[in-house]
């Protein structure tokens, strides 16, 4: 039987390019399982990476090089900080003088403590935008700021408004927008900002991946700071969910605050860098611009500002947490949206609470990502059965994020009590050793306390069957969300 000359050249060029793609998914695969085992992560994390990669590699390695990066070397070279690294501000207060946060926190990368700051919480959202508003009216010289989200809403064209209504007046305006979080506004919404003078950067475009990083490695710092000497910093981003000119039932409760003092120009410091690397504006350029001359501050307070990213070598504010847990001796107090930690936080919170400490967490009753309440629950009845306690926020939305420890530490900032803020997130957070300051925090938690209930009993097994799936895949997904 003759076969065509055309069917024989088909089927050998099809088997050529089946071989082909065969070996380079297979040396992708490996490429994709070297670096994995490369970096430092959380082994939950590292499994879950490797199942999908294994067991689905078509699928898995595409989404691990496109999400999967953790820290980039890159990054790290060109990504620097302002402040040189030791170089000795007024008002450094030695960590020596402080709790076991401090000094794990210095050692592992982060700032010494400083003295000097005067700090006001800011817990409702009409209360943080009318701060931030007065404070961009107020500034002289510069406004710089950088969230997650921009909003196209009523809140997010009040402050693209009168950003550019600054900018024309002379001062100078820097807005740095997260290229994920703000996909939808950081293009034609900030021309009258751009068209008034002011300048508008995205951090680390998606897209070209080869060039500037990965899907994954995303900026969820929320930092402004007025004329290197104001800040604000916190959990909320710049939409109307998060904070606007009136109060609105179905707003986010969020936390955050209004620093002044030498955190905040620490807090610029974050900011300048970031903005440097986004911008790729030399950073000498940028630092001309600012005094350094020091300055009498009227404030008490001691704190310490904590960076966390893909750019750093470490994980500072992961290992600040771990040591403010540790250090515990009678009580901690966790404020999160979302509760996926790694088997080391777990650990020390099972082993407190066993110990009599008050572990006390506080959570939305109902989050607006389901697969993380589903994948809570595991980490809550673990909790729950060493004798922590678990009041679950009912209102709404609570997006708040703090850790008071012993009534003597606090940390709030940007990062969520997850896998993500964690370990993979630019973060940023303060932490407030001032007896006072921390007070007003656990006195802001206490008040929480009064909205939440216990979670409900366990149903029966065939009741929960559907609820158990759910959370079983969730569990699964965790170390990826």
């Amino acid at each position: 039987m003759n076969i065509p000359t055309e069917s024989v050249e088909h089927v050998v060029s099809t088997s050529i390019v089946t071989h082909l793609l065969t070996v380079g998914g297979f040396l992708l695969a490996v490429f994709a399982i070297a670096r994995l085992m490369s970096e430092k992560r959380p082994p939950s994390n590292t499994v879950a990476w490797l199942l999908v990669i294994v067991l689905i590699p078509y699928l898995g390695v595409p989404l691990f090089l496109l999400l999967g990066g953790r820290k980039l070397r890159r990054i790290m070279k060109r990504k620097t900080r302002l402040q040189p690294e030791g170089a000795e501000r007024p008002h450094t207060v030695s960590p020596l003088t402080h709790t076991a946060t401090a000094l794990t926190i210095t050692r592992s990368g982060g700032n010494p403590p400083v003295a000097g700051n005067s700090v006001r919480l800011l817990t409702q959202g009409h209360e943080a935008f009318g701060v931030f508003m007065d404070h961009i009216r107020a500034a002289r010289n510069s406004i710089h700021v950088m969230t997650f989200i921009l909003g196209r809403d009523e809140t997010g064209h009040a402050l693209i408004e009168l950003l550019a209504q600054r900018a024309r007046e002379g001062v100078k305006v820097r807005l740095l927008l997260d290229a994920v979080g703000c996909m939808f506004s950081s293009y034609g919404f900030c021309n009258p900002l751009r068209e008034a003078g002011g300048e508008v950067v995205r951090f680390l475009p998606v897209l070209p991946l080869a060039s500037r990083g990965t899907a994954n490695l995303r900026n969820h710092r929320k930092i402004a700071v007025f004329d290197h000497t104001t800040a604000i910093v916190g959990g909320h981003n710049l939409a109307r969910d998060y904070m606007g000119p009136t109060p609105w039932k179905k707003r986010f409760a969020d936390f955050g605050a209004v620093i002044s003092g030498p955190a905040a120009a620490e807090l610029d410091d974050v900011f300048l860098a970031d903005w440097s690397f986004a911008s790729r504006q030399p950073a000498h350029q940028l630092t001309r611009e600012i005094s350094r001359e020091p300055e009498a501050y009227p404030g008490t307070g001691v704190m310490q500002v904590v960076a966390s990213g893909p750019d750093l070598a470490g994980d500072t504010l992961y290992e600040g947490i771990l040591a403010m847990i540790q250090d515990a001796e009678s009580s901690i107090w966790i404020v999160t949206p979302y509760f996926i930690p790694d088997e080391v936080l777990l650990r020390s919170l099972i082993v407190k609470a066993r110990a009599g400490r008050d572990v006390t967490l506080v959570l939305p009753a109902r989050s607006n990502h389901r697969i993380t309440d589903f994948a809570r629950r595991h980490y809550l009845r673990q909790l729950q059965r060493a004798g922590a306690r678990v009041l679950l926020y009912t209102p709404g939305m609570l997006h708040s994020k703090a850790v008071i420890v012993d009534g003597k530490v606090g940390l709030l900032g940007s990062a969520n009590f997850d896998l993500r803020s964690l370990f993979v997130n630019f973060e940023i957070g303060v932490v407030l050793y001032s007896p006072t300051d921390v007070e007003a925090m656990r006195m802001w938690a206490h008040s929480l306390f009064e909205h939440c209930k216990p979670p409900a009993p366990e149903r029966r097994r065939r009741e929960r069957l559907l609820g158990d799936l759910a959370e079983d895949i969730s569990r699964l997904l965790a170390p990826l969300l």
